[in-house]
């Protein structure tokens, strides 16, 4: 599995890399939207949509026409703070309240909503984007650093139970050892800035540069938050559909919204933000 898994990786930042800093939009473009399907087509999987590719492509369809052949980037303010407050007033308390059967109305409405989170993030990856590869990548380092950081910490001393009924394997202490290590890497990356070009127009730098040290601590705080209450969601909606991965598309990771279930919630919050920091 671990083989797999690592071979996987590689293959995808091989392809991945190179079209990032490629310059060419047209191939970003193409990317964003393979992406995009897919994890759209794993939603409605996991909500039990009989029709999901079906579905998936008219979803797929409408966003690639809204957002590369029309204005649809006009209003990105409006979709990051749609998908923003969905996970504030509807997806959070949703761990501690649970979810609708997975049938009925309540149901479709739900699968509808969060399909409207993920394309609030990747309208916000296009807006990332549009800042330089180096600052998007920087955006979701936070949350792969969060989230490595966070295994090798509950691994070590995880006794407390994060949410034992949606996810058991995380710990308060992961979470704890999570954020203190995007902290630390985010205040060595400062400190290292003036003298690494490459660091200079990162997402912790430029906060700092920006709002203060005090500013940057608290962003990156509210960022780790919300990234694990987006691996939580996307775990309770596959406990519900009594799925272990959201799909095999990616051998040894399982499916695309595995992979970015906790980039879903950051990314609009980080794509706000960035004006402010330019």
């Amino acid at each position: 599995m671990l083989k797999t898994r690592v071979i996987t990786a590689v293959l995808l930042l091989a392809v991945l890399l190179p079209v990032l800093f490629s310059g060419y939009q047209p191939a970003v473009d193409a990317v964003v939207t393979v992406f995009f399907a897919a994890a759209v087509w794993e939603t409605f999987r996991l909500f039990k949509n009989r029709a999901a590719i079906v579905v998936a492509g008219a979803w797929t369809l409408a966003f690639v026409y809204t957002f590369f052949f029309s204005n649809g980037l006009e209003q990105a303010k409006f979709w990051l703070a749609i998908g923003a407050a969905i996970w504030l007033i509807r997806f959070t308390p949703s761990l501690k309240l649970g979810l609708p059967p997975a049938e009925g109305a309540g149901n479709t409405m739900l699968s509808m909503v969060y399909a409207a989170t993920l394309v609030s993030c990747f309208v916000a990856i296009l807006l990332l984007f549009a800042r330089g590869p180096v600052y998007l990548l920087s955006v979701m380092a936070v949350v792969w650093a969060a989230d490595i950081f966070a295994y090798f910490s509950g691994k070590a001393f995880g006794k407390h139970k994060l949410a034992p009924t949606i996810s058991p394997g995380k710990s308060w202490e992961g979470a704890v050892g999570g954020l203190l290590a995007v902290l630390l890497l985010a205040s060595a990356t400062v400190l290292l800035a003036p003298s690494v070009p490459l660091l200079q127009g990162t997402f912790a730098v430029r906060l700092a540069e920006r709002m203060g040290w005090g500013i940057m601590l608290a962003v990156l705080v509210l960022v780790v938050a919300a990234s694990i209450v987006g691996d939580l969601f996307e775990s309770m909606l596959k406990r519900r559909a009594g799925m272990k991965d959201s799909s095999n598309l990616l051998p040894g990771h399982g499916g695309v919204l595995d992979r970015i279930d906790a980039l879903v919630p950051v990314l609009p919050i980080a794509a706000l933000i960035t004006p402010r920091l330019f």
